[in-house]
């Protein structure tokens, strides 16, 4: 059977996200991967409104807003020594990388 990785790399700052995304391609690329991505998936919004003071002026509020964008690479038949490096590579603070292996079915 033929595997797939999926990797989602999400952070709450775009500009660092472009950067981890580039330095990861490039070193995929490297190794001789086949990939796809990287795809841009929706962001997701919060907001946050919370009151300055309980007792008094409890109308006056302040409102946080948190942004997370995300990306999408897909790894088309990985090695083994593509497996080694995905799970060496080191990221910024404020980068969270997740991998899923999916397994294709033959017809």
């Amino acid at each position: 059977m033929k595997e797939d990785i999926y990797i989602t790399i999400k952070a709450f700052d775009c500009s660092l996200l472009e950067r981890c995304v580039k330095k990861f391609i490039d070193e995929l690329k490297r190794s001789g991967a086949k990939l796809s991505g990287p795809v841009a998936l929706p962001r997701k919004d919060s907001k946050f409104i919370v009151n300055k003071s309980p007792h008094v002026d409890k109308k006056s509020r302040e409102q946080f807003e948190m942004r997370v964008s995300k990306r999408l690479i897909i790894i088309h038949d990985p090695t083994s020594t593509m497996m080694q490096m995905l799970t060496g590579l080191s990221f910024s603070a404020g980068v969270e990388v997740e991998l899923r292996v999916k397994t294709k079915r033959a017809v």
